[in-house]
């Protein structure tokens, strides 16, 4: 009888393990849990899963009860036309290279209003430096990125103009509306809006007093216009070239971090 009674002991003694292996498989479940969850970028709902599970397993405070390690994304800000906006560079220019840009300036406004181009060129200065802009209706054929032959001698002059001392680093970029294109050539405004920048730029280094180390080329495509390309004179200044003449300290800084 007492050899039964040690049997039947035994034998419930042997489930004891499914205790700690059930307490195992809900903390992993509870693991997997949490790392689905932190995987996510959403605050509020890795929060709601910390705090409930933080209740199931400790009472309403627990190891899982803190803040998410993810920041939280702010999205960039933007304008009334929903475009996303850049951040703006702090301000570059001091007092006395902005009344150098603005010598320069003036002497390309001159060139613009004698030649009649006003409406075609534009020169602005900006916390980033002076700023001419060339629309591309005077330098491209629709869907080309080729200077066209009766512009060239416009490019020629606009590089003499360019030619400063001491020198600048000057930034040609492209710019296009928002019309698709697709073409042998460009599967993307993207790609036309490098490679007009890139042909423009080589025109202008024709010119061999611009040295071509001062000299960087960009393509926006469509992403950053300057008016709504719901209109048709909207797309058209959207549709542009741009020449950003940088401060001499930009170009100071350049030269001493090459060293």
């Amino acid at each position: 009888m007492a050899k039964k009674k040690q049997n039947k002991h035994d034998d419930h003694m042997s489930e004891a393990w499914l205790i700690p292996y059930a307490d195992l498989l809900t903390l992993l479940l509870a693991l997997f849990i949490v790392l689905f969850a932190s995987s996510q970028i959403d605050q509020k709902k890795f929060q709601e899963i910390a705090r409930a599970f933080s209740t199931a397993f400790a009472g309403g405070t627990g190891v899982l009860d803190f803040q998410s390690p993810i920041e939280p994304i702010t999205p960039p800000a933007q304008d009334e036309e929903g475009r996303h906006q850049a951040k703006q560079p702090s301000p570059a220019v001091n007092g006395k290279e902005k009344e150098e840009l603005r010598q320069i300036k003036a002497k390309i406004d001159s060139y613009i209003h004698d030649n009649k181009l006003t409406g075609k060129l534009q020169t602005s200065l900006t916390d980033e430096g002076l700023a001419i802009t060339i629309l591309d209706d005077i330098l491209f054929d629709s869907g080309s990125a080729e200077v066209r032959m009766k512009d060239r001698r416009l490019a020629a002059e606009i590089s003499a103009l360019l030619v400063m001392n001491p020198p600048r680093n000057i930034i040609i970029s492209g710019h296009t509306d928002n019309v698709p294109i697709h073409n042998e050539k460009f599967a993307s405004n993207w790609e036309l809006s490098v490679m007009r920048a890139v042909n423009f730029m080589k025109v202008l280094l024709e010119n061999k007093q611009l040295d071509p180390r001062y000299f960087s080329a960009k393509g926006y495509g469509e992403y950053k216009p300057i008016a709504s390309n719901a209109t048709a004179a909207g797309r058209m200044k959207n549709r542009r070239v741009e020449i950003l003449i940088l401060p001499l300290t930009d170009v100071n800084d350049s030269s001493t971090s090459t060293q």
